[in-house]
């Protein structure tokens, strides 16, 4: 914990390192009560950081230094100096080897950074800066050296010893222990090292390489979860397949291994050969993971595969960087996902979470660019836009490119690169070199803050046959940046006749028409293009697959948002007229909530979603994305003051009406589907998920009605089914439904038969902490003290309190303040335990400007608190001042 203030570290301070490390050989005494660290360091003076013999600095942290040698030659406490964050020490020539002994106590490590325990087995996570809490090192990314590991250990306790790289070596030692030693052939930084020590069971497979050679593929868990592996397994060699055949990315090591790990800060870390994974995305099986949870392991398995290239092979010089491995590496397993199953539901899904959260993040005080400028606390920037807005900054050029020249670039940049860390630069350069294009203006995606707007107005003359879209783009100040240039903005479009068709499109200038679908590149602050051969008015389709991440603002009538709900080709825009329409729709009742008015439903939303209802030429999946309203996150989102209470009774009465209103037609779908599931084993595949994706949407608008046999319904479901799926669907309609009774049972029911199962009981929690029914807050207070729910475990805090405060805003944003002051509590208690998490359950509070001067005075009341709690972490800390600032 500190006590001062954080520093600021600043993007354009970057040095290059004055030392460089080739070989670091580790040796791990793994005990109950402590563990011995003895690292070899091989080291030279860096050729590029200038002349003479600087002080060498190396990071650590946590460390008790038990024995320090210069090349060979033992050092006293005058040989160096020592802080609780750095050991400096003189080197006299510019080759040199350090050896250190130190002791480490991971059996006491909450905050899950570094070597620590979790359920018995001893594991790592290094990223971004654990690896100074192991020994004393250059912990960045640009110092690359090759590792070799030995790990001792009692061989009862911890028969499975494993680290980077291909074992080499290993036998037994007096006392009953064992050691192994493990060889990482390839340059890595620190971040990438990982150790795990456990009683552990595997599941082994092989796959053939493009060039045949064979890799042996190894999933870890512990003993009772070696059923729950197979779809991860299977996840992994299409992964390794895709790879090949899309990126010509082939696996390198002998071996590729994964380990399940209960308590993990993260979904899982890359590190090079053996990836350690939270055990929510690798465990997963009919009877205890939902269809989304399937889908996760399979995009999270994909995305850690996928970074032995995006990430280790190639990686990034400096953390400001971070997007260069994380952006790249999400828009690849983006792409994986949309391959695998339905290409437009993978599209709606995400731009539906990026606009919800992402965009948030874009309008509030720790807004940040792709690239940021400056942090205090780097575990406070593996953010959305890093992440997500990463991705679609790579999407873009993809869109600008073509999938052939984003190819060529992508192989020019793996080959330039290869053992290297670089820079998003870098990575541009490549894509210039290999298209010919030059992106110059482009790269200000990772310069700017904010979510850039886009206002189109549109204007026809019939006599000449042409017609014009006025384009404006701008973008809102955000922290240290109150002005922005332009970016350029792909913008897919077409343009639809009365019967829905699409028109050749042909500018002022062309010789003929470039197709009826195309991107045109937005450039300037304002800016017109104009269509000829335009013989009657057409209807735009704007920002086609979600081209570029920005608002779009364009005047559709609600009429014309039927219309392209009926015709339009491109799927993603078919799913966003619904939501436009539903939008417009709930801000009208929204109005008349406020105004004390009676809320009249617009029949046209009834209309549209009863023929989407009735459409059987639809896929199923694609059904049940129409068929959900805008939530209130993003009713929030698009709000320019929040009002949560009217948000929620507004979007719970258009729920409820188009229940009745459509009650046969969900009903019908909602049997069809339920009649198959009761007679096909669960399969994870796509048609699969979207049959189950449909029949639950129903189930959960069917149950407003409160018809009993739709209580039965819901009742024979929860019991019948085979599969998590239909069953938790069925328990949370029956959480938020009125029958208590019928509630009180499935819980109970629900919670003793899987009570030994931490990940399902996580679901189990999450249910009730997101239910809207009065008397929110009480129940996750309740639910506390319950005996499978604990703080010390990343998963059933972000299960439980981030579910309330996320999720149900409701109950959160009540008005006597009663959420935000138990939220601030639960990160004052984690800012001591655990200082990453205690940071990312801020979220919501951050937010405050965003709502009514009463709620806004309450949030930052507890910000307040918060800040004069104590001795913040820089976690904390940097996430508070932030948002007062």
């Amino acid at each position: 914990m500190r006590t001062e203030q954080p520093k600021m570290i600043y993007l354009k301070d970057y040095q290059v390192p004055d030392y460089l490390i080739d070989e670091t050989h580790l040796t791990f005494e793994l005990f109950e009560d402590h563990t011995l660290v003895h690292a070899q360091l091989v080291m030279r003076r860096n050729p590029d950081a200038g002349a003479g013999l600087p002080a060498l600095v190396l990071d650590g942290q946590q460390l008790e230094l038990l024995e320090l040698k210069l090349d060979d030659r033992v050092l006293g406490a005058a040989d160096y100096q020592l802080t609780d964050s750095h050991l400096t020490l003189q080197p006299t020539q510019e080759q040199f080897v350090i050896d250190s002994s130190v002791r480490i106590h991971p059996e006491s490590n909450t905050a899950l950074e570094g070597l620590y325990k979790s359920s018995g087995m001893f594991c790592t996570q290094c990223e971004a800066e654990g690896f100074r809490k192991i020994t004393y090192y250059l912990d960045r990314p640009d110092v690359m050296s090759t590792f070799t590991t030995t790990l001792s250990a009692e061989q009862h306790r911890y028969p499975v010893l494993l680290s980077n790289g291909n074992p080499i070596a290993s036998g037994s030692e007096e006392g009953g222990r064992h050691w192994a030693t493990w060889e990482d052939p390839f340059k890595k930084p620190a971040y990438l090292f990982a150790l795990v020590a456990g009683d552990l069971w595997c599941v082994e497979d092989r796959f053939t390489t493009m060039s045949a050679r064979e890799v042996t593929l190894r999933i870890y868990v512990e003993p009772e979860n070696i059923d729950k592996v197979q779809h991860a397994m299977d996840s992994l060699k299409k992964s390794m397949k895709w790879d090949e055949e899309v990126y010509g990315r082939e696996y390198d090591l002998d071996i590729f291994m994964i380990v399940a790990v209960n308590d993990f800060n993260m979904g899982a870390m890359e590190n090079k050969g053996l990836n350690i994974f939270n055990s929510s995305c690798v465990l997963a099986k009919a009877e205890t993971a939902t269809d989304a949870a399937h889908q996760r392991v399979e995009a999270v398995v994909a995305h850690e595969y996928f970074h032995n290239w995006s990430g280790n092979r190639v990686t990034c010089r400096d953390w400001f960087q971070l997007s260069l491995k994380e952006g790249f590496t999400v828009f690849r397993d983006a792409e994986f996902s949309a391959d695998m199953n339905s290409r437009t539901v993978k599209r709606i899904e995400d731009v539906a979470y990026l606009r919800t959260h992402q965009f948030a993040e874009d309008a509030g005080p720790m807004a940040h660019p792709v690239r940021p400028d400056s942090f205090m606390e780097i575990s406070n920037f593996y953010t959305l836009t890093v992440y997500e807005k990463g991705s679609e900054v790579l999407r873009m050029i993809h869109t600008l490119l073509g999938p052939q020249l984003f190819r060529k670039g992508s192989d020019l940049y793996f080959a330039r690169h290869d053992g290297q860390a670089v820079t998003c630069d870098d990575f541009i350069k490549a894509m210039e070199d290999a298209s010919g294009v030059d992106l110059t203006q482009f790269k200000r995606w990772y310069s700017q803050a904010g979510t850039p707007r886009l206002e189109v107005s549109e204007s026809y003359d019939a006599a000449a046959n042409t017609y014009r879209l006025q384009l404006r783009q701008s973008c809102p100040a955000t922290p240290g940046q109150a002005e922005k240039l332009p970016f350029v903005i792909p913008l897919e479009l077409a343009l639809l006749d009365a019967q829905g068709r699409e028109l050749p499109l042909q500018l002022v200038g062309e010789d003929k028409p470039v197709g009826t679908s195309r991107v045109l590149q937005v450039t300037q602050a304002e800016q017109a293009f104009t269509f000829v051969n335009i013989a009657e008015q057409p209807l735009p389709s704007l920002l086609r697959g979600f081209s570029a991440p920005v608002k779009l603002s364009f005047p559709y009538s609600r009429d014309q948002l039927m219309f392209l709900m009926q015709h339009d080709s491109d799927g993603f825009n078919r799913w966003e007229a619904g939501q436009q329409l539903a939008v417009q729709v709930l801000q009208e009742l929204i109005g008349q909530h406020q105004r004390g008015e009676l809320l009249v439903l617009d029949p046209r939303l009834v209309a549209a979603l009863r023929s989407v209802l009735e459409n059987d030429s639809l896929d199923q999946a694609m059904v049940a994305e129409m068929l959900s309203l805008p939530g209130e996150g993003y009713l929030t989102e698009i709000s320019d003051v929040a009002d949560v209470d009217a948000i929620h009774a507004a979007r719970e009465f258009a729920r409820a009406q188009l229940a009745e209103a459509l009650f046969e037609p969900l009903w019908a779908r909602y049997q069809a589907n339920r009649e198959v599931s009761r007679n096909t084993p669960y399969v994870a595949e796509s048609a699969h998920f979207a049959r189950r994706s449909l029949q639950n949407i129903a189930l959960s608008y069917l149950m407003l009605t409160g018809k009993p046999q739709v209580l039965a319904a819901a009742l024979e479901q929860y019991e019948a089914c085979d599969n998590m799926t239909e069953r938790l669907t069925a328990l949370a309609v029956l959480v938020n439904s009125p029958f208590e009774a019928e509630k009180a049972e499935a819980l109970k029911a629900f919670a003793e038969h899987f009570k030994d199962n931490a990940l399902v009981m996580d679901q189990w929690f999450s249910v009730q902490a997101a239910c809207t029914l009065p008397g929110g807050l009480a129940r996750v207070q309740a639910l506390m003290q319950h005996p499978a729910f604990t703080m010390k475990n990343p998963n059933k805090v972000r299960a439980l309190i981030g579910a309330f405060a996320g999720q149900n805003l409701v109950n959160f944003h009540a008005a006597d303040g009663s959420g935000y002051r138990f939220l601030a509590d639960q990160v004052i208690s984690l800012n001591a335990t655990n200082p990453q998490i205690a940071s990312r359950q801020l979220g919501p509070l951050t937010r405050w400007r965003k709502y009514d001067a009463s709620r806004q005075a309450l949030m930052r009341a507890e910000l307040e608190r918060i800040l004069a709690s104590g001795e913040l972490s820089s976690d904390v800390f940097e996430v508070v001042s932030k948002s007062l600032a």
